[in-house]
């Protein structure tokens, strides 16, 4: 169900490090694609201040430790854990998304029931693109982008997996969050920012 249209609603993109700009352009694009560009703004996140009257969030992919450390820096740990709204977390956001996480460094907010590993398909000259099934998405297979992208090894029960690759699982949804271990926002296809707009009502 979408919003009311006399309802002006933010989506918020996590702006400490990584593809904020990228993610901002793909909301917006999926926006105008469905006729809500004029209704709903895409904002920057840093603080608590900015966080205040979003409806969804998403949390970009990057180095994941050094989010991890800004989030606490900025104070946004406890705000993002209990936001009300979606989650949309990419590549370094489908880590800090999860429950179990196999590096010390990172404090994940446990949104998403699942065991995540880093790095799981190598090093930054082992990136790859593949075109690969997506549950609930109509269509031709989703172009998908992963550089030095994570996958989740289990996930709880409740946890719907959307995609798999013979690594792992690399795209899940929790109620209004999703997590992808590659980056949509990368290339153009924003169907997957627009199911995800869906589920928020917004």
């Amino acid at each position: 169900m979408r919003c009311s249209s006399t309802v002006d609603v933010k989506v918020g993109v996590l702006a400490l490090q990584g593809d904020v700009s990228e993610h901002i352009d793909a909301f917006q694009l999926a926006l105008k694609r469905r006729n809500e560009g004029s209704r709903v703004s895409v904002v920057e996140v840093r603080n608590l201040t900015d966080l205040v009257g979003c409806k969804a969030l998403a949390i970009p992919g990057g180095e994941s430790t050094t989010i991890s450390r800004l989030i606490d820096k900025n104070q946004l740990y406890e705000p993002i854990r209990n936001f009300s709204g979606g989650i949309f977390a990419t590549c370094a956001g489908m880590v800090l998304a999860a429950t179990r996480v196999d590096d010390p460094r990172i404090h994940p907010f446990g949104l998403i029931g699942m065991s995540v590993d880093r790095n799981a398909f190598g090093r930054q000259k082992e990136s790859f693109e593949a075109d690969i099934p997506v549950d609930g998405v109509h269509g031709k297979p989703f172009h998908a982008i992963f550089i030095r992208a994570p996958v989740a090894t289990t996930v709880d029960e409740g946890v719907h997996v959307l995609a798999r690759l013979p690594q792992g699982i690399v795209a899940v949804e929790k109620g209004k969050h999703m997590a992808l271990a590659f980056h949509p926002e990368l290339g153009g296809d924003t169907r997957l920012h627009e199911r995800f707009l869906d589920r928020c009502g917004c």
